[in-house]
């Protein structure tokens, strides 16, 4: 293997950015408009909301990226109802497999060592286990599409983490295995957990019977502090580093605006009711001490018919920071989450949130939605009331993608274009040892000449 195949080129994405093109119209998934007749759960194809999966065949997962999130997933996942078990690993470092099965032990629930497999093929053993009926999908997401399309190869239903992708040859790819997955019935959750937060599906339900008339404008935000950065240590080699500092390589994780801004871009979209048309924004890199990404950006989502949405995420400490979304309608506007105004001000609409032991109300869902997604996958499972989440979850990727894409070039980018672009930000080969890092950072625009 030559440092050339293994080659990590920022400026071929750079390129690849600036020639987007496609024609004809790309269909983006089904979407719920809005509706004339009050309609519920069923009607608006949302997810039920449970107090805990059914009863049923005792399920066997396996666990595929046993980090800090991935072994979170698969604590989910077992909380999730009775006879769920996980009995597999498969991570590139043998550590995380050590301390995922040090907590499962914890909680006498040993994972079999012959079921623990390390390195970049390890997902393949795992998922060649025929004892193994799930699959929880939770590593960089560079690796999610070929990870799905092993797992529906080998005939699993699969939980997968968000982003679906970091680039639209990933996207393309997750559509096209989630259609593969509906042909043989195998059930499909996505980590977008606002989508399973009674809360949040309430309000959905009043703005999809009217509750604020006619959509016109929206915002999404996720500001923060700076997340989470590993600095190099001795015997890492350049594969190494990266892969232990995933969340700050664009390759990896698709910059901050998918890793964690695309739940706020996807709710947009849930209650818009469709994907946006085109981007235009900006971003910059001012404070962050590795990686190759920005530190904030700011995009105008246009979803056609003169609605459009501001999406703004930061990652720098010390600055007014929050997460959230608005939608704004002729009647009225909402957080998404549990209130409804009037355009007055004054409230319309407000979910209950149940009582604690106080009395008083909690602020809060009783099943928090990180384990609502795995009953809700377990409920399919077992039911036979198939979901299949993976698309609607790449086409929020994909728009957080087309966002991160007009923030780098400063050019508009459309829909079609970024959806038929053939940016693939991956080596071809991914093996651990040296790495030709070529990384400059995106400037848009030209420079002032003298």
């Amino acid at each position: 293997m030559t440092n050339k195949s293994k080659n990590i080129n920022r400026r071929r994405f750079l390129e690849a950015t600036t020639a987007l093109a496609g024609i004809g119209a790309i269909g983006a998934g089904a979407f719920l408009s809005s509706c004339k007749n009050s309609k519920g759960s069923d009607a608006l194809g949302l997810p039920p909301i449970l107090k805990a999966a059914p009863g049923g065949k005792k399920l066997r997962a396996g666990l595929v990226g046993a980090g800090n999130r991935g072994t979170g997933a698969a604590i989910n996942f077992i909380s999730a109802g009775p006879d769920l078990e996980i009995v597999a690993l498969a991570d590139v470092f043998q550590d995380k497999i050590d301390a995922c099965r040090k907590r499962f032990a914890d909680y006498k629930r040993p994972i079999p060592e012959e079921n623990c497999f390390v390195g970049f093929d390890a997902y393949k053993k795992l998922m060649a286990l025929e004892e193994v009926d799930v699959v929880l999908l939770a590593t960089p997401p560079q690796f999610r599409p070929e990870h799905f399309k092993e797992a529906v190869k080998q005939q699993k239903h699969a939980f997968l983490e968000k982003p679906m992708a970091v680039d639209p040859v990933g996207i393309r790819s997750v559509i096209a295995t989630a259609k593969k997955a509906q042909a043989i019935g195998m059930n499909v959750v996505t980590g977008t957990q606002r989508r399973h937060q009674e809360d949040y599906i309430e309000t959905y339900k009043q703005v999809a019977n009217g509750a604020i008339g006619k959509i016109t404008s929206a915002k999404a935000y996720w500001n923060q502090n700076h997340v989470w950065f590993r600095t190099r240590e001795e015997g890492w080699d350049d594969m190494t580093y990266m892969v232990r500092n995933w969340n700050n390589f664009c390759w990896l994780c698709g910059d901050h605006i998918l890793d964690t801004h695309v739940h706020n871009i996807d709710v947009v979209n849930w209650f818009v009711g469709r994907t946006p048309e085109s981007a235009v924004g900006y971003g910059g890199r001012a404070r962050r001490l590795t990686g190759d990404q920005y530190d904030f950006f700011s995009i105008d989502f246009d979803y056609g018919n003169g609605v459009s949405s501001h999406s703004m995420s930061r990652q720098i400490d010390n600055c007014a920071n929050g997460t959230g979304e608005m939608v704004v309608g002729t009647e009225g506007y909402t957080n998404c989450q549990n209130t409804i105004w009037n355009l007055d001000g004054s409230v319309k609409w407000k979910f209950e949130y149940p009582a604690g032991e106080d009395g008083q109300p909690m602020n809060k869902v009783k099943i928090p939605p990180y384990v609502q997604e795995h009953m809700h996958l377990v409920h399919a499972i077992r039911t036979g009331e198939y979901v299949n989440e993976a698309e609607q979850t790449a086409n929020s990727t994909l728009t957080a993608i087309m966002g991160r894409t007009a923030a780098y070039t400063g050019q508009k980018v459309t829909w079609d274009e970024i959806f038929k672009s053939d940016m693939d930000l991956g080596p071809k080969e991914i093996e651990f040892g040296p790495v030709d890092m070529e990384f400059p950072l995106p400037v848009p625009g030209t420079p002032h000449k003298a």
